[in-house]
């Protein structure tokens, strides 16, 4: 059974292959601050990283104009307003 088990277990995924999100819009110093925690966290992780503009993006706006800035890790909310650094990086060695 011990075997069983083992394959059940999640793999963690490549740094490659994770894919963090920024959520937020210009002029934003909360983004700013998540912005520079990412670039930091996913930049030492070797962990892709983009930005998404609730300004340019209708549904975007819609779901998350109260929670900006908003973290995604591999298109599930991870958090909102605030990073944490140490948080962030034990959710992408995670899975």
């Amino acid at each position: 059974m011990a075997g069983m088990s083992a394959m059940f277990r999640r793999t963690p995924k490549n740094p490659g292959e994770r894919l963090v999100t920024l959520i937020g819009k210009p002029g934003c110093h909360l983004c700013d601050d998540a912005e520079a925690v990412i670039g930091k966290v996913c930049g030492e992780l070797g962990v892709p990283w983009e930005k998404k503009d609730i300004t340019q993006d209708e549904e975007l706006h819609r779901q998350y104009w109260e929670q900006i800035p908003v973290v995604l890790v591999d298109g599930a909310q991870h958090t909102f307003w605030r990073v944490n650094e140490e948080r962030l990086r034990k959710a992408l060695a995670q899975r």
